[in-house]
């Protein structure tokens, strides 16, 4: 037998909570209701700003989104994830995060202020794109080198007259140049800068000689003979530049490869309800022919995958990209 005081307790309660759950629900439909926060863990103009300004590009098309990019560079993506692990999660502050910071970067640095793993919710991949080694067309133009083993010949020959420059410490950029160091046996000084765009300044400028870059931030350089392409870091060669091999079919090194990738990120316990939603629009935008036009000439594969799918995906990118920090012995205080 039910208490009359019970039901009565039951039925007050019932009716004080739903509205909250009514106002939950208007809250989730209403999402966005003031602009998003993306933010770029790197300076402008390098290859995760771009693919970044691509989306916000194609979410601020939708009614009443509003999705500005914010670039908070430094120690190697580290210090913008940080700012997005520690936000509330609300779907206003997202990280446009890379191979580096959420599959290289817990091996790499001793300690991090935030577990790529557990502080974040993958919402998508953006797109994976090849690295490629360029270096300085005077440089080469100078010394006769036009393919990677002519690269390898003269570091072998020039021990530590070589300057690599990268992205950062702990950037696919700076892993790329670390692999290809160990497995041709060569010297080059590494030098991190805060982020491709400033990298790619001083090798066009002729300070630095040779650099592992996203392609996409180093497509039009390339063309524009800026740069010179030897190879591209990827398993198979790249459409978008036609006549460059692999770095691995060039040097006879067919265990080498070490492409980027692209993702969003929002902090840890934002709404399943909010990460769908996000995940289906830039989806969408992704598979819009104008969108996968414009990556795809940049040289990047546009992706769009499930949240599960790339939270699995990241946590196997854990696990490689551990091995090859360990074989290279790079290390980042």
């Amino acid at each position: 037998m039910h208490h009359p005081r019970r039901r009565t307790v039951a039925l007050l309660l019932s009716l004080a909570l739903s509205p909250l759950a009514i106002q939950a629900a208007h809250a989730s439909d209403a999402y966005p209701a003031r602009p998003i926060r993306l933010v770029v863990p790197f300076p402008a103009g390098g290859t995760t700003d771009i693919m970044a300004r691509a989306v916000s590009a194609e979410l601020s098309k939708l009614p009443g989104w509003n999705v500005v990019v914010d670039n908070k560079p430094g120690a190697g993506g580290n210090i913008g994830s940080d700012i997005v692990a520690k936000a509330a999660p609300d779907g206003y502050t997202l990280l446009m995060g890379t191979v580096g910071t959420h599959g290289i970067n817990q091996s790499l640095y001793g300690k991090l202020p935030f577990d790529p793993i557990k502080d974040f919710a993958p919402i998508t991949a953006v797109a994976s794109v090849p690295n490629v080694l360029v270096v300085n067309p005077a440089f080469a133009a100078q010394n006769k080198i036009n393919s990677v083993n002519d690269l390898i010949a003269y570091a072998r020959a020039n021990p530590g007259k070589l300057n690599m420059a990268s992205s950062g410490n702990g950037t696919s950029i700076h892993l790329a140049g670390e692999l290809f160091k160990t497995q041709t046996k060569t010297f080059m000084v590494h030098f991190p800068y805060r982020g491709s765009g400033p990298a790619l300044t001083d090798l066009t400028g002729g300070t630095m000689q040779v650099m592992f870059d996203n392609l996409p931030s180093s497509m039009q350089l390339i063309k524009s003979g800026k740069l010179k392409a030897l190879a591209v870091t990827s398993a198979k060669p790249s459409p978008a530049l036609p006549g460059i091999p692999t770095v691995a079919a060039a040097a006879n090194l067919p265990t080498f490869e070490a492409s980027s990738w692209f993702g969003l990120l929002a902090p840890a316990g934002t709404p399943p309800e909010i990460i769908n939603r996000l995940q289906q629009e830039v989806s969408k935008s992704l598979n819009s022919p104008a969108v996968r036009e414009r990556l795809m000439a940049q040289g990047a594969d546009p992706v769009g995958n499930t949240p599960e799918q790339f939270a699995a995906f990241i946590r196997a990118e854990h696990i490689k990209w551990a091995k090859v920090v360990k074989d290279s012995g790079a290390k980042v205080d």
